[in-house]
């Protein structure tokens, strides 16, 4: 399932940052716009990797997973 972020980005100086708005402590850093969207999108994927793992080991044996539509 393909999914949709908004990264908020700025250039300071030499650099560019950003920070995914769904997702609190997704941020990142490159030396080009696109160097940082390579950057956001790979945070954003081990962000979101470590917290389905977090999340299933919580629940232990015997959950069900169910899509939540906004």
């Amino acid at each position: 399932m393909s999914q949709t972020y908004t990264a908020v980005i700025k250039q300071d100086d030499s650099w560019w940052i950003g920070w995914i708005e769904e997702i609190p402590g997704v941020n990142s850093q490159g030396k080009s716009r696109e160097e940082l969207i390579e950057n956001l999108r790979s945070a954003l994927q081990e962000a979101l990797d470590f917290n389905r793992e977090e999340a299933r080991s919580a629940a232990e044996n015997g959950y069900i997973e169910e899509s939540i539509t906004l």
